[in-house]
C-alpha cells in the first residue's frame, strides 16, 4: 500500500544490515513526517479551547513573537512552491506519487494552524505553548533522517530531485531557527515572576532562573531581587480552597465522633465496676506525679476529636499537582532500568568485534538521551513535591493562624503559647518535609520489584542470595533507627530543659547579677547539656553502624551473589556483562532498601504531628452566643442572670450577675483581690465560657487590660492600630494620656522603636500606652481594667480628668474601671462592689456609705492604714526611666500588676508564657536587614539611641575561613588526621576492588566454564570478600572518630558560648531580644550538633568517591583526561553561582520565617485585645503577608537547587556520554570488562555530583551557625567576677556608703544619668530616695551593685573603693528586693538559696519573717513545691513576699529596696513595711520611694532631679524648707510627719 504511495521501497531489514546504515526514503517520508503532524493536530483543538477559557487580555506585538510568525509564515510559502512545483511536473500520466502531493497539502494545513495557534497565545501569560516546543522537537528530530539521506543521495550524484531537496533543507533550517526562538521567554512587565512567562524549554530546564542566580553571584540577594509567587500559591488562595474542602471533612469526622460516643456509651454501661479497682491500684508515686502535672488536665486525655480529616483535606485540595508528580516519577522510574540493559549491550558490542560501530554510537547517543530525559522529570517531579511541600505549609500555617483568632478558652488552655508556635513551625514543617518522600511509597516497591525481575534474568535464582541479605539487613537498621530514635526524644526532652532554663536565666538575668547566682544556674545547664551531649555519642555511635551496614550492604551482596553464583554450578562463570549489569542494578536497588525505613519514619513523625494539626483545628471556637450585640438597646450593657466560667469543670467564676449601665455613665468597680472584677470585664468581652444567663451590650468596645499589650513596632503603631490617622485627635489623645512629656524624652518621640513585649517601656509608659490605644479608637463602651495601678499619683489624676472624669475625653462614653485608688470613688457615677464573683453592692458612692455594708467597711480599713489622703503615691514604680526611655532591662516592668491570687484566674492572665520569646526575633529587622541599600541613608537620620533593638546582622557573602578552623580546632586536630586517613583508606579500597572484579571477569575470556580452577576462583572470592570489608571497616571508624570529634567541638563551643554569655554586661542584654540569643542556644546549638557533623561526613565521602571515579575512568581510557577539564570549569562555576545565591537565599528565609513566629506568639498574647477591638481580619492579612513573604524565598531556593541539579546532572550525564564515546571510538585497545567497569562508575557519578554540591552549600549553610555562636563567644564582659583583691572578712561591718562625685551613663554613646552625686550615708542609717520619672534613681541601685560602671567618681563601702573588687565579692554582700519579684522554675527552696548555704530551720525562718511560713507549710510538697516559669502559681504577693525572704536569709549589712508596693494590695505593703523595720533595723536601708508614706520615717531623705542631688535632709527639714519634696508631699497630701502615722 505504502510501496505504492511513494514508489518506493518503505521497509526493508537489508537498509541496517550495512556498515553504512540509513533508512529507505518512503519511510523517512511517510512516518517520520506524519508522527509530529499527527501529534499537533490531535491536541491542537484542546489548546485553543483552554486559550478561550482561560483568556486574559490581548499583550503587545513582540519582535520574537513576529519572528516566529514570519518563518511559519515562509514555511508556509515553501509548501505552496512545492504543491505548485508537483503540479507542474505531473503531466497527468501518474508518473508523480501521491505522497508528492499530500505532504505539502498536509504542510499547507498545519502551518496555517501553527500561524492560528501562535496568535492565540497573545491571550495567554504563558506565550509558548508547551506542546509546539514538542512539536518542533519532533519536527527537528524526525527530519534529521530524511535530512542525511538527501545530502548522501547527492553526493552520490543522484541529482534528480534537486528542487525538491533545496526547499527540504531550507524547510529544515527554518525548523531549527524556530525551535531555538521558541526556547526564549517572552518577558512580561506586569508580573516580577519569570517562571510564569518563561517559555516550555526554559522552565523544564530552569533558565528563567538565570537571571536571579547571576544577580545573586554578583551581589547578596535583597528580598526585593526574589522574584514574586504565582497568584496561585498565594496564601489566600490557598487557604480559601482549603477552607472549602475542610468545612466538608471536619463534619464528616464530627459525625464520626458522635457515632463512636454513642458507641462507647453503650459499650460502657456494662463494665463499670472493673474501672474502679484500676483506678485504686495506682501506685502512690503516680498520684504524686499526677499532682505536679496539673495541666495535663482530665478534658486533654479523654476528650474526643475529630480524626483523621486533614490529610482527605489536603489531598482534595492539591490532588492535582499530586498527580503530576506521580507520572513524572514513574517515567523516571522506567528509564532508570534501560541503564543497565544499555550498558550490557555496549559490553557486549565491546566483546564482538564483528558488530558495526554504528552500533555502539547509537548505543552511545541513547545513553545520553535516556540519561536526559530521567534529569528532566526527576528534577520537575522534585520540583513539584517541594512546591505541593511548601502550599501544605503555607496553607497549614495560616490554618493555626486563623484557627488561634477564634479558639475557646477551654481549648486554648491546653496549649500554652510555646506549644502552638510549634504547631505552626516544627508540625507544619514536617508535613512540608513528608510531601517530597510521599511518592517514594509506591516508587520504592516499584523499583525493588523491577531490580530483582532484571538481576534473576542476569543471574538465575542464586539472586536471591544476595536479596536476602539485603532484607535481612532492613530490620537490623529499622532496630537501630527505632533505638536512636527513642534518644533523639529523650535528647529532645533535655535540649527543650536546657532552653528553658536558658530562657528563665536570660529573663531574669539581672536579678542573677544582683544576687551573683550566675554559677549556680551555669552549673544546672551544664548538668543539662552533658546529659544531651551524652546521648548525642550514644546518637552517633549507632549512626555510624548504620552507615556502616548501609556501606557493606552492596559489597556484601555482591560478594554474596558472586559467590553463591560461581559456586552453585561449576558452569557458570562471571563474566564482564553479568557482573557489570548486575552491579549497576545493585546499586539502583540500594536506594529504595535504604530509603523505605525513612519513608516510613517520616510517615510516622508525620501522622503525629497530623494528629496533634487536626486536634487543633478541629477544637472547639469561642462561643459568644451569650453575648448580644443590640444597637437599639435603651442601656449600654446589661447583664441577665449572668453566670461565666473559665473551666467547665470549676465552679462558675462569675455568678447571677444582674446589673444594668447606662449609657454616658462612669462606673467603677471595686473588690478584694480574687473577687472577680477582672473576670467580670472578659465576661462581657466574650472571653469565658457561658453557664447560663447572658450580657446584651449596645455599641463598639475598646478595651484596656490590666497588663498592657504593646506590640513591636513604633509608639504611634501602637496607638493607631491600624485605623486612619487623625492628627488632631492623636495629638489630644498624648495629652490626655500624659505622653507628651515622656515622647520628648524618648529618642525619636513616637516613632522610637518598641523592642518586643514593651521591653524599652516602663510599666507606667505601656499602660498608658495601651489606653491611648483605646481611648484613639473611639468607641462607644470603654472597658478599663485597673489602667491606674501602673501609674503615679499625679499622673493618675491627670489621666483621670483629662479621659475618665466628668470632664474628660470620654465624658460621653460608657465607661467601666475597675481601681484600687479609693480617692477617684467619689467622682463616679455608680459603685459596683464585688465579691466571690457576685455583686454584692451598687449605687453612689454616698448612698454606699451611708449603707454601711461591705463598701464602707474596706474603705474604713484602707483609710487607716493610708492616711487621710488615700493612695498617696510620689513616682510610681515602674515609670522610674532614664533619659533614653530605656530602662535598664526586663524585670522593672511589674509582670502582673494586680496581685492575682486565684491561680484559675493566673492561668489565664498568664498571657505570655516566656517561651515564646526564643522564637521570636525582630520584625522590623527583617525590613532592615533586607533592604541594605538603602540603609546607610536612613541610619544618619535615626537620632541617637532610637534604635533600641540593633539591627540582628546578615552575613553576606563567604563563610570566612578562620571559622572552618575554628570548628576542626575545637574537633581536635589528632581526631580529624585520623578520621580524613580513614576515608582515603576507604577510598582505595573501593578502587581496588572495582579493579579486581574487571580482572576476574576477565577469566571468563582465558578459562570456559569447564576448566576454571577451583583454587583461581577461591582467590577472586576470598579478596574481592577482604576489599570490601575494608570499605566498610574504614567507613565504620571514619563514622566513629568524626561522632567523637563533632560531639567534642559541640561541647566547646556550647561551654565558651555559656560562659561568656552569662558574663556579659547588663547593657548586652538591654540592646539583644531574648530571643535573638536564645536562638544562638536553640537553632544554632542544634545545628552545630545535628546537622554539621553530617553534611561533613556526607561530603567526604562524596568528594572521594568522585575523585576515585574520575581515577577508575582515566586508568582505563586516559585520554577521557580531556574531556574532564571542560567539564570541571563548568561544575565549578555552575557550583559557585549557585553557592552564593542559595546562601543568600536560606539566609533571607530564616530571616523571613522568624517575624511569622514572633507576630503569631504576640496575636496569641494580645487576643483579647484583637477580639475586643475586632481586627482580627487586619492581623489575619499582616499574617497572610508574612507567610507569603517567606513562601516567596523558599520557593526561590528551592528553584535554586533544581536549577543546580539540572545542571550537574548534564555534566554527569556528559561524563557518561564521553565515557561510552570514547570506548566505541578506541573498542580496539579495550575489552569488555573494562567498559563495564568505567560505565558502572560513570553511571553513578551523576548522582554523586549533585550530592557533592549539594553538600557543599549544606556546609555553608550550617558553618554559618558556628559564625553566629562564635560572634557571641566573642561579646566583651563585664569585669571580672573575683579579682587577687579580696575585700577583708566580715566586710562590710558597719555599712557606711560614700559617693564622691559619682557618675554614670547606660551606654557608651548616650548622655550621664548621674550627674556628679556626692554624699555619705552613716551604718545603719535610713535613707529614703524620691524623685521624678527619669530622676536617676534605679540607676542609684545599679550604680551600687556595679550593673553600671561609672563613668567617673568613685563609691566607697567601709572604705573599700568598690571598682577595685571583683564583681561577686561586691554583690554577695549587698541585699536587693527588686522592682519586680522574680523567680525561676524549680523548688521554692531552690529559689531561695541556689547554693544550698543555708539548712532547712533557716529557710523556715526566713519564710515565717515573711508572712508565708503557714502558705508554704500548707503546700503538699513544703519546699519542694514546683514553681512554675516565671512563678506563675504563685499570687504577685506571694512573689513580692519570697523576694523579701531572700533578702532575710542573706543578712547582709546593706539592704537596697527598688520598693515595689505599687502591684501589692495594701494589706501585703503592710506585712513588708513592718518586717523591714524589725528585721533590718541593723542594717543601713536605701529605699527608692514610689508611695511616699513608706519613707516619712527614715533618718535622712535624699531627693533627685536630672541626675543630681537637689535636697538631702531628714523629712522635717525637708518639708519646712518648701523645697521640691514639699510640693510633692503636698501633692499627696502630707502636710506633716504625723498625718503619715500608720
Amino acid at each position: 500500500m505504502l510501496e505504492k504511495f511513494c514508489n518506493s521501497t518503505f521497509w526493508n531489514s537489508s537498509f541496517l544490515d550495512t556498515p553504512e546504515v540509513d533508512l529507505p526514503l518512503c519511510f523517512e517520508q511517510t512516518v517520520l513526517v506524519w508522527i509530529p503532524l499527527g501529534f499537533l493536530w490531535l491536541l491542537a483543538p484542546w489548546q485553543l479551547l483552554h486559550v478561550y477559557r482561560s483568556k486574559i487580555k490581548r499583550s503587545s506585538l513582540t519582535r520574537l513573537y513576529l519572528a516566529k510568525q514570519v518563518l511559519v509564515g515562509v514555511l508556509l510559502i515553501l509548501a505552496a512552491i512545492e504543491l505548485v512545483l508537483v503540479l507542474t511536473e505531473d503531466s497527468g500520466q501518474g508518473t508523480v506519487p501521491a505522497i508528492r502531493y499530500t505532504n505539502p497539502s498536509l504542510y499547507l494545513g498545519t502551518w496555517l494552524l501553527v500561524l492560528l495557534l501562535q496568535h492565540s497565545r497573545r491571550w495567554c501569560v504563558q506565550k509558548d505553548s508547551w506542546f509546539l516546543s514538542l512539536f518542533w522537537i519532533l519536527s527537528v528530530l524526525c527530519g534529521v533522517f530524511q535530512f542525511q539521506t538527501l545530502i548522501r543521495m547527492l553526493l552520490n550524484g543522484n541529482n534528480s530531485n534537486l528542487a525538491y531537496s533545496c526547499l527540504f533543507f531550507i524547510g529544515y533550517v527554518l525548523h531549527v531557527l524556530i525551535l531555538i526562538l521558541s526556547a526564549f521567554s517572552e518577558k512580561d512587565d506586569s508580573s516580577n515572576n519569570p517562571s510564569l512567562t518563561a517559555s516550555f524549554l526554559s522552565s523544564i530546564t530552569f533558565s528563567w532562573y538565570d537571571s536571579t542566580v547571576l544577580k545573586g553571584y554578583k551581589q547578596p540577594l535583597t528580598l526585593e531581587d526574589v522574584c514574586d509567587i504565582d497568584e496561585e500559591i498565594k496564601t489566600k488562595t490557598l487557604v480559601s480552597k482549603f477552607e472549602k474542602h475542610m468545612s466538608e471533612e471536619l463534619q464528616k469526622a464530627r459525625k464520626a465522633v458522635q457515632r463512636r460516643q454513642r458507641a462507647r456509651a453503650q459499650g460502657n454501661t456494662g463494665d463499670r465496676l472493673p474501672g474502679l479497682n484500676k483506678n485504686q491500684s495506682q501506685s502512690q508515686d503516680i498520684l504524686v506525679l499526677e499532682e505536679v502535672k496539673k495541666k495535663e488536665k482530665k478534658s486533654g486525655t479523654t476528650k474526643n476529636y475529630p480524626k483523621s480529616w486533614l490529610i482527605k483535606t489536603l489531598f482534595k485540595t492539591f490532588y492535582i499537582i499530586f498527580f503530576k508528580a506521580f507520572l513524572l516519577k514513574l517515567v523516571h522510574d522506567l528509564f532508570m532500568f534501560l541503564n543497565p540493559q544499555l550498558l550490557k549491550l555496549l559490553i557486549s558490542f565491546a566483546n564482538n568485534r564483528d558488530s558495526y560501530v554504528w552500533t555502539g554510537y547509537l548505543y552511545a547517543v541513547l545513553f545520553f538521551v535516556v540519561a536526559l530525559i530521567q534529569s528532566l522529570c526527576l528534577q520537575n517531579y522534585f520540583q513539584l513535591c517541594f512546591i505541593l511541600g511548601i502550599n501544605v505549609r503555607s496553607t497549614i500555617m495560616a490554618s493555626v493562624y486563623k484557627k488561634a483568632l477564634t479558639l475557646s478558652n477551654q481549648s486554648r488552655k491546653e496549649y500554652t503559647i510555646g506549644e502552638t508556635v510549634n504547631l505552626m513551625s516544627v508540625d507544619a514543617q514536617k508535613l512540608m518535609d513528608v510531601t517530597s518522600f510521599i511518592h517514594l511509597l509506591w516508587s520504592n516497591v516499584l523499583q525493588i520489584t523491577l531490580s530483582i525481575y532484571f538481576l534473576w534474568a542476569e543471574l538465575g535464582p542464586s539472586v536471591l542470595a544476595g536479596v536476602g541479605v539485603m532484607v535481612l539487613l532492613i530490620p537490623t537498621n529499622g532496630i537501630l533507627a527505632a533505638k536512636s530514635r527513642a534518644v533523639q526524644v529523650k535528647n529532645m526532652k533535655n535540649k527543650d530543659k536546657r532552653l528553658k532554663n536558658m530562657n528563665e536565666i536570660l529573663s531574669g538575668i539581672k536579678i542573677l547579677k544582683y544576687f551573683a547566682w550566675e554559677p549556680s544556674f551555669k552549673k544546672q545547664v551544664h548538668e543539662l547539656r552533658k546529659k544531651e551531649l551524652k546521648n548525642l555519642l550514644t546518637l552517633g555511635q549507632m549512626q555510624s553502624i548504620m552507615m556502616f551496614l548501609l556501606y557493606l550492604t552492596p559489597v556484601l551482596v555482591s560478594v554474596i551473589t558472586f559467590s553463591v553464583y560461581t559456586l552453585v554450578n561449576s558452569n557458570n562463570v562471571l563474566d564482564a556483562e553479568k557482573a557489570f549489569t548486575s552491579i549497576t542494578l545493585f546499586n539502583i536497588l540500594r536506594f529504595p532498601l535504604g530509603m523505605l525505613p525513612m519513608v516510613i519514619t517520616s510517615m510516622l513523625q508525620a501522622s503525629v504531628s497530623t494528629e496533634r494539626l487536626e486536634k487543633y483545628l478541629g477544637g472547639d471556637d469561642l462561643d459568644t452566643s451569650a453575648i448580644r450585640r443590640d444597637y437599639n438597646f435603651d442601656k449600654a450593657v446589661q447583664f441577665s442572670e449572668a453566670s461565666f466560667t473559665w473551666d467547665r469543670e470549676l465552679e462558675p467564676t462569675i455568678r447571677d450577675v444582674n446589673l444594668d449601665i447606662m449609657p454616658g455613665q462612669l462606673v467603677a468597680v471595686v473588690g478584694t483581690v480574687g473577687s472577680g472584677k477582672s473576670s467580670l470585664m472578659s465576661a462581657m468581652l466574650g472571653e469565658m465560657e457561658n453557664v447560663h444567663g447572658h450580657i446584651t451590650i449596645k455599641g463598639t468596645i475598646a478595651y484596656v487590660p490590666q497588663q498592657s499589650w504593646i506590640q513591636n513596632g513604633t509608639i504611634k503603631d501602637n496607638i493607631i492600630f491600624g485605623s486612619q490617622l487623625d492628627e488632631k485627635r492623636y495629638q489630644q489623645v498624648l495629652e490626655a494620656c500624659a505622653l507628651l512629656p515622656d515622647l520628648k524624652v524618648l529618642p525619636g518621640g513616637d516613632l522610637v522603636e518598641i523592642g518586643e513585649k514593651g521591653i524599652n517601656l516602663s510599666g507606667g509608659q505601656k499602660q498608658r500606652i495601651s489606653l491611648a490605644r483605646a481611648i484613639y479608637q473611639n468607641s462607644d463602651i470603654y472597658v478599663l481594667d485597673d489602667p491606674l495601678s501602673a501609674v503615679d499619683a499625679h499622673v493618675g489624676k491627670h489621666i483621670f480628668n483629662k479621659i475618665l472624669g466628668p470632664n474628660g475625653l470620654l465624658k460621653d462614653k460608657t465607661r467601666l474601671l475597675i481601681t484600687h485608688s479609693i480617692h477617684f470613688l467619689p467622682q463616679v457615677d455608680e459603685i459596683v462592689v464585688l465579691g466571690n464573683g457576685t455583686v454584692l453592692e451598687k449605687g453612689s458612692y454616698s448612698t454606699l456609705l451611708a449603707n454601711r455594708g461591705v463598701f464602707a467597711k474596706i474603705l474604713k480599713t484602707f483609710t487607716k492604714q493610708m492616711g487621710p489622703e488615700g493612695e498617696a503615691t510620689v513616682n510610681e514604680d515602674s515609670e522610674e526611666d532614664d533619659d533614653c526611655g530605656l530602662m535598664p532591662s526586663v524585670e522593672e516592668i511589674p509582670e502582673q500588676v494586680a496581685a492575682l491570687t486565684l491561680t484559675r484566674e493566673n492561668s489565664l492572665h498568664r498571657t505570655l508564657s516566656r517561651s515564646s520569646r526564643s522564637s521570636s526575633r525582630h520584625r522590623k529587622s527583617l525590613k532592615n536587614s533586607l533592604k541594605t541599600r538603602d540603609v546607610n541613608t536612613l541610619e544618619e537620620e535615626l537620632v541617637k539611641g532610637q534604635k533600641l533593638i540593633k539591627k540582628e546582622s546578615i552575613q553576606t557573602g563567604k563563610v570566612k575561613l578562620a571559622i572552618y578552623l575554628k570548628y576542626l580546632q575545637a574537633m581536635g586536630w589528632c581526631l580529624v588526621f585520623f578520621n580524613i586517613s580513614a576515608y582515603v583508606t576507604n577510598s582505595v579500597a573501593y578502587i581496588g576492588s572495582n579493579l579486581w572484579l574487571s580482572a576476574w571477569t576477565n577469566d571468563s575470556k582465558t578459562y570456559n566454564g569447564t576448566n576454571y580452577p577451583a583454587s583461581q576462583r577461591d582467590l577472586r572470592l576470598g579478596v574481592y570478600g577482604a576489599l570490601g570489608i575494608v570499605q566498610g571497616v574504614s567507613v565504620l571508624l571514619a563514622n566513629l572518630c568524626s561522632t567523637y570529634a563533632s560531639t567534642r567541638a559541640s561541647n566547646i563551643l556550647h561551654r565558651q558560648l555559656l560562659n561568656n554569655i552569662l558574663q556579659a554586661p547588663m547593657r548586652f542584654f538591654d540592646t539583644t531580644p531574648t530571643g535573638r540569643i536564645v536562638n544562638r542556644f536553640a537553632g544554632d546549638i542544634s545545628t552545630v550538633d545535628d546537622t554539621l557533623p553530617v553534611s561533613l561526613r556526607s561530603w567526604m565521602l562524596c568528594f572521594l568517591g568522585i575523585i576515585s571515579t574520575l581515577v577508575m575512568i582515566c586508568t582505563a581510557t586516559p585520554i577521557f583526561v580531556i574531556v574532564i577539564i571542560p567539564l570541571g570549569i563548568i561544575y565549578t562555576s555552575v557550583q559557585m553561582f549557585y553557592v552564593a545565591t542559595s546562601r543568600q537565599l536560606k539566609r533571607l528565609d530564616s530571616v523571613t520565617r522568624s517575624p511569622i513566629y514572633s507576630h503569631f506568639s504576640e496575636t496569641v498574647s494580645g487576643l483579647s485585645i484583637i477580639r475586643a477591638f475586632e481586627h482580627q481580619q487586619r492581623f489575619l492579612k499582616h499574617n497572610e503577608e508574612g507567610i507569603d513573604t517567606n513562601q516567596k524565598c523558599v520557593y526561590s531556593w528551592i528553584t535554586s537547587n533544581r536549577w543546580l541539579a539540572i545542571r550537574l546532572e548534564l555534566v554527569g550525564n556528559l561524563v557518561v556520554f564521553f565515557a561510552s564515546l570514547m570506548i566505541v571510538i578506541y573498542r580496539a585497545t579495550l575489552s569488555g570488562d573494562t567498559v563495564g567497569f568505567v560505565l558502572s562508575n560513570a553511571l553513578n557519578i551523576t548522582q554523586t555530583l549533585n550530592w557533592l554540591v549539594r553538600m557543599t552549600s549544606e556546609i555553608e549553610t550550617n558553618i554559618v551557625a558556628v559564625e553566629r555562636i562564635n560572634e557571641y563567644i566573642k561579646v566583651e564582659n563585664e569585669a571580672p567576677w573575683v579579682t587577687d583583691k579580696r575585700p577583708p572578712p566580715g566586710w562590710p561591718s558597719k555599712g557606711e556608703i560614700q559617693f564622691n562625685n559619682y557618675e554614670v551613663r547606660y551606654r557608651p554613646e548616650l548622655d550621664l544619668i548621674l550627674k556628679g552625686i556626692t554624699c555619705d550615708i552613716r551604718g545603719m542609717e535610713k535613707i529614703g530616695v524620691v524623685g521624678r520619672t527619669g530622676a536617676g534613681k534605679s540607676s542609684l541601685t545599679n550604680g551600687l551593685f556595679r550593673i553600671l560602671e561609672a563613668a567617673g567618681g568613685q563609691i566607697i563601702i567601709d572604705g573599700v573603693d568598690i571598682a577595685s573588687i571583683g564583681l561577686h565579692d561586691l554583690r554577695e554582700k549587698l541585699t536587693i528586693i527588686p522592682q519586680d519579684p522574680i523567680l525561676f522554675s524549680g523548688s521554692l527552696r531552690m529559689n531561695l538559696d541556689p547554693f544550698n548555704n543555708y539548712s532547712d530551720e533557716e529557710i523556715w525562718m526566713a519564710l515565717e519573717l515573711a508572712h508565708l511560713k503557714s502558705f508554704v507549710a500548707g503546700l503538699e510538697l513544703g519546699l519542694s513545691h514546683q514553681v512554675t516559669e516565671a512563678g506563675d502559681n504563685l499570687s504577685i504577693g506571694q512573689r513580692q513576699l519570697l523576694c523579701l525572704a531572700r533578702a532575710l536569709l542573706r543578712k547582709s549589712k546593706i539592704l537596697i529596696m527598688d520598693e515595689a508596693t505599687a502591684a501589692v494590695d495594701i494589706e501585703t505593703d503592710h506585712l513588708i513595711q513592718m518586717t523591714i523595720q524589725k528585721e533590718f533595723s541593723h542594717c543601713t536601708t536605701i529605699t527608692i520611694a514610689h508611695r511616699l508614706h513608706t519613707i516619712m520615717d527614715s533618718d535622712r531623705i535624699m531627693v533627685l532631679d536630672d541626675g543630681k542631688i537637689v535636697e538631702f535632709g531628714t523629712p522635717d527639714e525637708l518639708l519646712q524648707n518648701c523645697g521640691p519634696f514639699y510640693l510633692m508631699a503636698k501633692e499627696a497630701g502630707i502636710e506633716n510627719l504625723n498625718s503619715t502615722s500608720f
